[in-house]
């Protein structure tokens, strides 16, 4: 493709943090060339209907891998937390070396290089396999997202649970990952390749999240403090349907808060100012931009 514009390719561009990375391109659209990665039909067609570049892309399918990347300079990827990652992933950057793809910026987890928990080992082997093949790449490493507090976690009833009992976790915002994200892919590797960038912007424990809640939303919130044991009763009772691997790396998620291993979880690491020249979203912020939201789940049975 002949353009002095970097074309970007947004893996997974109908999901939560694709929308975002998204939207931080509209509000800013000059010097780059966008191009999203979808799986359904449905999906190309409306991004089609908007003048959007969109191509069918399949992590689980690597014969879409070629024509999607062809003229592709930057490479956005984000997978599920499954097993799954580790081929989807060794695939695609396969792919992504034969099509002249310059830089990766890959989205991880919040987690040190020798940590055992199951689902971030697999992050980790990802990792080391981007850096062995030669392409230029960035890794991104949030902590808990905010938004968890909006799905998994919603305050149903005016209550939520965590499973790791007192213990601070490390929280950011997901627009503030997107538009890191956007920053890195729009300055390419010149400026970002080799780099790893931490985001976990403030620290609480459960009753101290319930508090901040409480205080924006001007309602009760309140935290059920629960322990690792009851996290994996639940799936084993089989109210979660999950893969047995990812199962039993959350599990070991929260074992390992609880007993310190993973107790870098609860420290703020914040990059996002030094990124992006403002603060980091706090959870107050955030509270309140999704108020809606929250109201919503608060006011719906437990």
């Amino acid at each position: 493709m002949s353009t002095t514009q970097p074309v970007i390719f947004i893996v997974g561009a109908t999901g939560q943090t694709g929308k975002l990375i998204l939207d931080e391109f509209d509000r800013d659209p000059e010097g780059v060339q966008i191009r999203l990665g979808v799986r359904g039909q449905a999906d190309i067609d409306r991004l089609h209907s908007e003048g959007r570049d969109a191509v069918h892309f399949d992590l689980d399918d690597p014969r879409t891998f070629g024509q999607a990347l062809a003229g592709v300079d930057r490479l956005y990827l984000l997978t599920g937390y499954t097993v799954a990652m580790t081929h989807q992933s060794k695939t695609l950057v396969d792919a992504a070396k034969k099509a002249g793809v310059q830089h990766i910026v890959n989205q991880g987890v919040f987690a040190e290089w020798d940590c055992t928990d199951p689902h971030f080992v697999w992050f980790s082997l990802v990792e080391r396999y981007m850096e062995a093949s030669g392409i230029a790449w960035t890794h991104l490493h949030p902590n808990l997202f905010m938004e968890y507090l909006t799905k998994s976690a919603a305050p149903k009833g005016g209550s939520f649970s965590v499973f790791w009992g007192e213990e601070r976790l490390g929280w950011v915002a997901l627009r503030d990952v997107a538009a890191v994200a956007a920053k890195v892919l729009r300055e390419g590797p010149e400026k970002h390749a080799g780099k790893d960038y931490w985001m976990s912007s403030e620290t609480f424990t459960g009753p101290q999240v319930a508090a901040v809640l409480s205080k924006v939303l001007e309602e009760t919130v309140t935290c059920d403090i629960r322990q690792p044991e009851e996290f994996q009763a639940i799936f084993e009772s089989g109210a979660l349907h999950v893969e047995h691997w990812y199962a039993k790396g959350a599990v070991d998620w929260v074992l390992q808060i609880k007993d310190g291993r993973m107790g870098y979880l609860g420290s703020v690491r914040d990059e996002v100012p030094h990124l992006l020249g403002r603060p980091a979203t706090t959870l107050a912020q955030w509270a309140d931009e999704n108020r809606e939201e929250l109201l919503k789940a608060i006011n719906s049975p437990a």
